[in-house]
């Protein structure tokens, strides 16, 4: 019974973190990373990457557009939900899931801030020293991006398991009413 209610919960989450992207918030502390991160973990096959694309696209629009930097951006989840599909499928270890979003997080860092020393010659040269400073500017926007790839990690794979447990509770209660 549970395996019925995984994906359309799973869905449903990954779905709430999207819109939670839509609330006020500061710079790089969005539930994106997270939702992710959950998204590889939780649905199957290509709905894992095509739900948070999807979601991205629809409210990239809302929240300021597209830039130079999306093919980057889109590239850093992407990679997040690979880390979630490969390292979180068959586990709720909140170590394992503190990990991969560590990974996770560090990773969505070096290629977004690729990107933009790939896109930003007359502010970063094409240098190593200009590839390092372009990091080295990033570092505080680091913080951010982790802290809320935690925050958000946690609330969903902690709403998750929550909701998994209760769901054919209530499911069994229903059907011995009926």
């Amino acid at each position: 019974m549970q395996k019925n209610t995984a994906r359309p919960l799973g869905v449903g989450l990954t779905i709430l973190g999207a819109l939670a992207r839509l609330m006020p918030h500061a710079p790089n502390f969005t539930p994106v990373g997270g939702m992710s991160l959950f998204a590889g973990a939780r649905l199957r096959g290509w709905k894992a990457y095509l739900l948070p694309l999807a979601l991205m696209a629809v409210t990239d629009p809302l929240v300021g557009g597209y830039s130079f930097a999306t093919p980057f951006v889109y590239a850093g989840f992407l990679v997040n939900v690979w880390i979630g599909a490969r390292f979180l499928r068959s586990t709720g270890n909140p170590l394992r899931i503190g990990a991969a979003v560590g990974v996770g997080s560090l990773q969505f860092f070096a290629i977004t801030n690729l990107g933009v020393w790939l896109n930003f010659p007359t502010t970063y040269a094409h240098t190593l020293p200009g590839l390092a400073s372009c990091y080295v500017a990033a570092i505080p926007f680091y913080g951010r991006t982790l802290a809320a790839d935690l925050l958000y990690s946690a609330a969903l794979f902690g709403l998750h398991a929550w909701l998994s447990r209760k769901a054919p509770a209530a499911e069994r209660v229903a059907a011995q009413a009926a």
